[in-house]
């Protein structure tokens, strides 16, 4: 006779019988339990090496001036440009990109100060050169900081001109890459800029030169602290070279002509509203992508943080870690600093 062995009690008067493959065989909070055990098994992570920090560039000497709807971030004249790169570096920031605040005086219909050898970002970028700094500087093809109406490209009558536009940002481009600069990065959204400046980078053996191109860049209503920032003057909107924020199959053809042109890595803007492009764009290319967590996005979080509504640190973090999370090689941000600082500590 087979003798039957009793079923053993639970000690505990919570537990329950185990079920194979659930709980309480499976319990998901013990890998939550403590904070080495988090970090053991964290499926992404943020590092200061993620950050790309955008400045602004003014005239002047030891010059800095606020931007209102930009808490925190401010223009800054060559030589605090300068200072604050080698902090970028002490910081392990990778790269800076620099956009010029112009002199509404120098704005011109065809936007020459963007073809001058001594604007203001090519001044900063020689003079981050100068101070032999294991630092990228990524500078923004795009006509809009040097016309007089504010567009990413030369009118003509009404319209902006696509292949006129594609000369100028040539032009724009050579002249950027004399200065020192190690990124290119068109903003512009016109048609075939990427091949057109890839050619001419070729043509004069400058065959290093990465291209970052804004591949995905939507007509967005979250740029406007951003146009503060660089005092647009831009009368009308640029729905008719930047993407429709309700298309994403679209963005996958221009990704794709962007890198059969020449592009080395591609980028998304805005960012948090847009993390699924993102997404789409990572696993579709499996190329360098890179999201802007643009001024919209950050004037929205400070302000929400000044009214007491989010906690500072806890929510810059969250913020930039969902762009990893989504795909992103990395992203540009005004919280550079502050999050690498606080990434140093944590």
């Amino acid at each position: 006779m087979t003798s039957r062995v009793p079923p053993i009690k639970n000690a505990s008067p919570h537990a329950t019988e185990p079920v194979l493959g659930g709980y309480p065989a499976i319990r998901m909070r013990r890998n939550r339990k403590a904070s080495w055990s988090r970090a053991l098994v964290a499926e992404h992570r943020l590092s200061p090496a993620d950050l790309i920090w955008p400045m602004f560039v003014t005239e002047g000497k030891d010059a800095r001036t606020t931007i209102a709807s930009m808490p925190g971030v401010e223009r800054l004249s060559v030589d605090l440009i300068v200072d604050a790169a080698r902090e970028a570096v002490r910081l392990g920031i990778p790269a800076v990109a620099l956009f010029p605040f112009t002199d509404p005086a120098k704005r011109t219909d065809d936007a020459r100060e963007a073809f001058n050898a001594d604007n203001l970002v090519c001044r900063a970028t020689r003079a981050i050169k100068a101070a032999d700094l294991d630092l990228g500087v990524i500078l923004d093809v795009a006509l809009d900081p040097y016309t007089s109406h504010g567009h990413d490209g030369l009118l003509i009558g009404d319209e902006i001109a696509n292949d006129e536009t594609n000369a100028a940002l040539v032009k724009q481009s050579l002249v950027q890459a004399e200065a020192g600069a190690d990124i290119l990065a068109p903003s512009d959204m016109m048609d075939g800029r990427i091949g057109a400046i890839r050619a001419a980078l070729e043509a004069e053996g400058r065959h290093n030169i990465q291209i970052m191109s804004y591949a995905a860049k939507f007509a967005s209503a979250f740029y406007g602290p951003f146009r503060d920032a660089v005092g647009s003057v831009l009368k009308g909107d640029k729905r008719t070279y930047q993407m429709d924020p309700a298309n994403t199959d679209e963005t996958l053809r221009e990704v794709a002509l962007d890198l059969a042109e020449g592009a080395d890595m591609v980028m998304v803007k805005p960012g948090l509203p847009y993390l699924d492009v993102v997404r789409r764009v990572s696993d579709t290319f499996k190329v360098p992508t890179f999201a802007y967590q643009v001024s919209g996005e950050y004037a929205m979080l400070q302000a929400a943080i000044a009214n007491g509504w989010l906690d500072h640190d806890k929510a810059m973090l969250e913020s930039l870690l969902a762009f990893k999370r989504a795909g992103a090689a990395g992203v540009l941000t005004y919280f550079a600093p502050k999050a690498a600082r606080l990434l140093a500590t944590t």
